[in-house]
């Protein structure tokens, strides 16, 4: 069964965002034990079986609130808190990547950390560097790169990028969450013709924290 979390990204994938209400919408948890915050435009999404009674004393609402620190603190209860990112979406293009499918990195944190988070992630990888692509948040295809090299890198992570959306079906969409402070990434994603719809927590119930020091 779809997650109606899924429902409202793919929604704003295409350009159809909920109301500018000020707003909270309460989600169930996800199916993975997880929990969520996402908020777009005037209007938030909180995934965790949790409801407005759970917020007592706290101020909350589809305007910023609802990522605020006690909001967030309240939704994780006793789980791992994420990096707060920015939520991107790109249309797929059907044409194929073009890096193999490696298991080269699979003691990466990269891809430790898509392993941990999401289900289904197939790495591909050459002399550039990796490409993640995996079902996450929710059930939506997403995506993670890093570069075998960042010197001298102008233009790679870009190119990466493109790559991993041609491993997608033109009717399909492809995610990234960026953290707002990696910028050289952010870029990357633009220049690859990502757009934000939003930005995102996710809540970590489930699997012992490995190690994330590299940026997301």
């Amino acid at each position: 069964m779809t997650h109606p979390l899924l429902d409202v990204l793919l929604e704003a994938a295409r350009g159809t965002f909920p109301a500018v209400d000020g707003a909270v919408t309460f989600l169930p948890g996800l199916p993975d034990g997880n929990r969520a915050i996402v908020a777009m435009t005037g209007h938030a999404f909180i995934a965790a079986d949790l409801d407005a009674g759970d917020f007592n004393g706290i101020e909350l609402d589809g305007f910023g609130a609802a990522l605020s620190p006690a909001a967030v603190v309240r939704v994780a209860g006793d789980g791992e808190i994420g990096v707060h990112d920015v939520t991107l979406v790109a249309p797929g293009t059907g044409r194929g990547i073009t890096s193999p499918i490696t298991s080269a990195w699979d003691d990466h944190p990269r891809v430790l950390h898509a392993r941990r988070l999401r289900t289904n992630v197939v790495v591909h990888g050459d002399d550039r560097g990796i490409v993640t692509l995996s079902e996450g948040l929710a059930g939506r295809t997403e995506m993670s790169i890093e570069l075998a090299d960042t010197v001298g890198s102008t233009g790679l992570g870009r190119r990466l990028i493109l790559d991993a959306v041609g491993g997608v079906p033109e009717d399909g969409h492809l995610f990234a969450a960026v953290s707002p402070g990696n910028a050289r990434s952010l870029r990357s994603f633009l220049a690859a013709g990502f757009v934000p719809i939003g930005s995102e927590v996710i809540i970590d119930r489930v699997a012992p924290a490995v190690d994330e020091s590299v940026q997301i």
